[in-house]
């Protein structure tokens, strides 16, 4: 697995945020971030995918036609990965070793076989690195200029 300087995956959160219409920070902010990201080097994984329209059709956000023509933009728009194996066996590893939850270690399992060396998310610890994966949180007080140095790499 080679980590690719500029690859980046966004995470399940991201996706929700940006199509959250209640007018918050982080929907403005995710908004502008997966904009960007269609431009970019950016890698979904199907996990992310799947999470988001089972979060927003579950939550009412949407409806299960509407939440259907964003996943199908976005697997037109991004590259798609998809977790095998080996991203399983790396998964349980890191939940084991580093007490990640197994959802948020197949996300990262998965992003780190598809290349990505940023690995944008609310949920994982801010600034750490593992595997040649930065995690990053665009929400946190450093996040946009975190966020703004990985779009100028």
């Amino acid at each position: 697995m080679t980590v690719v300087r500029g690859r980046f995956s966004l995470d399940t959160n991201i996706l929700v945020y940006a199509v959250d219409r209640d007018g918050s920070e982080r929907h403005w902010l995710s908004m502008e971030l997966v904009g960007r990201a269609a431009r970019r080097d950016c890698v979904l994984t199907v996990q992310a995918l799947a999470e988001f329209f089972h979060a927003t059709t579950r939550k009412g956000l949407l409806e299960p036609s509407e939440a259907g023509r964003f996943v199908r933009d976005w697997l037109e728009v991004f590259e798609v990965a998809s977790a095998d194996g080996a991203a399983l066996a790396e998964a349980m590893a890191a939940v084991d070793e580093h007490r990640f939850s197994f959802w948020d270690a197949m996300l990262w399992a998965t992003a780190r076989q598809a290349g990505c060396s940023v690995l944008v998310s609310e949920d994982m610890q801010h600034g750490r690195r593992l595997g040649g994966v930065e995690f990053v949180n665009p929400f946190a007080p450093d996040g946009p200029s975190a966020i703004a140095t990985m779009f100028d790499l």
